[in-house]
């Protein structure tokens, strides 16, 4: 099977669509994978096929972070930001899918690649890293707060209706531009009322973190996450020095977040660090401040696997994006989530729910005693022992596998269907 995989944003948002493409390959599939073109090397290092696509997602990422978690600030700045790129994009994602049997999109691409897959008569499968377009009163759409069974369900039905409208509002300009390429119509993927016509949705989430709800259709289910390890990952010899050297340190990452006071928040953390005599690795990022000179119990580094560095660590202090908490929590450790945007706050609430974590902390309310306290919290034994046993968990699920099987049913349900058709 031709395989063709639409997805965009950070390495967070790319990472766990590179796990099931190289799952896919190893299964017999030929799969392209499409996205942004700075991460065209990382991919390449997997072997994969990919079509790098204009744009930029540090500049999305800026956006995001700037309109909080604010639902309508969320898709204004999504559209701001695709408007720019779209004609050039469009081209590129339908030149890709020319000889797909099957095509797999991410969130940024729920519509257009539902409605791309229409127009080419092939099945399309949606999966998704957090919990949407599948209502429920179990707990709300990621950007909203939790409201109660009714609130919850609506919250769900109303993000969906700022996606859909919010999100189509540049077609027209799309179409006009390339009024040969894309189809004529834009539809949702998850409302035909026929079940067998229906995008199946897949939530990349570990069941675990996320219980499957009553409330979700046949078309909906949780596979469990999608992971990547950098098996010849070689650290650098400060890496193995700086551990060798002391006790498991805390780690800090807040990946591709990009904040106008990262200055502030990294002088805050090495007076906290100072305060509690903890080493720590601060993995820089996109938006990282360094300190010059460095405290001796510091490291920073750009960036390192979560899957190799996380093991030789004792708490995880990160941002609540949904790929950094799948791997903070896989590797057994208490987190302290401080949110900065989108769906954060979402994933801090969850860390705090499962008893794996304290209560997160906004960025913006963020101060040395409220971290202070958070760290203490994650020295306790029932903390300690639940992050130990979700991660245990986490790990002998197989998400890739579940994904891979439903994907190819997928596809066989669409041929039967046609064949009866």
């Amino acid at each position: 099977m031709n395989i063709c995989i639409l997805t965009y944003g950070s390495r967070g948002d790319i990472q766990p669509f590179l796990a099931l493409a190289v799952g896919l390959h190893k299964a017999g599939h030929s799969v392209t994978l499409t996205g942004p073109r700075r991460f065209a090397d990382f991919v390449a290092a997997n072997k994969v096929e990919y079509v790098s696509l204009t744009g930029d997602p540090e500049e999305l990422s800026r956006a995001f972070n700037n309109a909080g978690s604010n639902p309508f600030h969320m898709v204004t700045s999504m559209r701001s930001h695709v408007l720019g790129i779209a004609p050039q994009v469009v081209s590129q994602i339908v030149l890709a899918a020319q000889k797909a049997d099957l095509l797999i999109h991410s969130f940024a691409f729920t519509t257009g690649g539902h409605s791309l897959a229409r127009h080419l008569n092939i099945p399309d499968v949606s999966i998704q890293t957090f919990p949407m377009f599948a209502p429920t009163g179990d707990y709300p759409s990621p950007a909203f707060p939790h409201l109660g069974k009714l609130g919850n369900y609506f919250s769900h039905w109303f993000a969906t209706q700022v996606f859909w409208h919010g999100g189509n509002m540049g077609f027209r300009q799309i179409q006009h531009l390339l009024p040969d390429a894309f189809p004529r119509k834009l539809y949702w993927p998850f409302a035909n009322p026929d079940p067998r016509l229906r995008t199946p949705l897949l939530f990349a989430i570990s069941p675990s973190v996320i219980p499957a709800s009553a409330a979700w259709p046949v078309n909906v289910s949780a596979t469990g996450y999608l992971f990547i390890d950098d098996e010849n990952y070689q650290p650098p010899a400060s890496l193995s020095s700086f551990l060798a050297a002391g006790p498991a340190p805390v780690c800090v990452s807040f990946g591709s977040m990009l904040h106008d006071k990262a200055e502030k928040t990294g002088k805050l953390l090495l007076d906290v660090f100072s305060q509690c005599k903890e080493r720590a690795i601060i993995l820089t990022g996109w938006g990282g401040w360094r300190a010059d000179p460095v405290p001796e119990n510091i490291l920073y580094l750009d960036a390192a696997p979560h899957s190799w560095l996380l093991p030789h660590c004792k708490v995880f202090i990160h941002h609540g994006g949904a790929g950094t908490t799948a791997a903070g929590l896989r590797a057994g450790l208490p987190c302290i989530v401080i949110p900065h945007a989108a769906d954060q706050p979402f994933w801090g609430r969850r860390v705090h729910a499962l008893g794996v974590g304290p209560t997160p902390i906004h960025i913006k309310n963020l101060t040395a005693p409220r971290l202070l306290a958070a760290l203490s919290e994650t020295e306790k034994p029932l903390v300690i022992a639940a992050a130990q046993a979700l991660g245990r968990q986490i790990r002998a699920e197989n998400g890739l596998e579940a994904a891979i099987r439903l994907i190819e049913q997928e596809k066989a349900r669409f041929t039967l269907k046609n064949h009866i058709l």
